[in-house]
């Protein structure tokens, strides 16, 4: 019974009890549907509930919370708007002045080291600050840029977690490092729905013991049929 009690599942506590994996899930069967043992465990679990102070209505809001949380509250794939969406005559737009002046240097630079070769190459032609400046990289794509004809560039944003609040922070469930960038992790949505479902019955084929109805079904009826017997 205490095995039981580490995960609710009775297969793998028939095992870490000591029986055989090839019959651990018949066994299982066999003692969740003897009484005595469902009312024990019925009993630990309420023990343990107010003990913990811990109740199924708190942990079903929890799952509930996750998968109902929206994953935008989290991370986004978003369309952002291209250079030439907001600049004067939808020509190249900069940041600010500092910006154009950087990039103007670096042009400059490359083209003198260019044309100090015995044999220059083309020249790059220098930034121009024609469609002005106070580009705002977030800013939604404008529907008649004939760069990138309204649909602006791709864009993954990932919200500050420090900030997340609600559904959203139980979604959460923390950040890889990888070689490219990060990888942002989430709860299992679907996972925590099927808890739910599985808590409130509305499944048939209850499986939540890893046992199934067939087999219930051949148990009970080798019970009757030893009751008959001793008859």
């Amino acid at each position: 019974m205490r095995e039981y009690l580490v995960d609710l599942n009775a297969t793998q506590a028939a095992i870490r009890a000591g029986y055989s994996p090839r019959t651990a899930n018949e066994q299982a069967a066999r003692l969740l549907a003897n009484v005595s043992v469902a009312a024990a465990i019925e009993k630990a679990m309420a023990e343990r509930s107010q003990r913990t102070e811990i109740t199924q209505d708190m942990v079903l809001e929890r799952w509930w919370a996750i998968a109902t949380a929206d994953a935008n509250d989290v991370i986004q794939f978003r369309r952002i708007c291209c250079r030439y969406c907001y600049g004067k005559n939808f020509d190249y737009q900069w940041i600010d002045e500092a910006e154009f002046t950087q990039a103007l240097m670096v042009a400059r630079m490359a083209n003198d080291a260019e044309k100090a070769k015995k044999k220059p190459g083309a020249l790059q032609p220098l930034p121009s600050d024609a469609g002005g400046f106070g580009f705002v990289r977030s800013d939604p794509p404008h529907p008649k840029c004939p760069k990138c004809r309204g649909e602006g560039t791709p864009d993954v944003y990932a919200h500050d977690t420090r900030h997340l609040k609600g559904n959203a922070r139980l979604l959460y469930a923390g950040v890889k490092v990888t070689q490219s960038g990060f990888e942002m992790k989430v709860h299992d949505q679907m996972a925590a729905l099927d808890k739910v479902a599985r808590h409130l019955g509305m499944y048939k084929d209850k499986l939540e013991h890893d046992v199934t109805d067939d087999l219930v079904e051949a148990l009970q009826a080798g019970n009757r049929r030893v009751a008959d017997g001793a008859g």
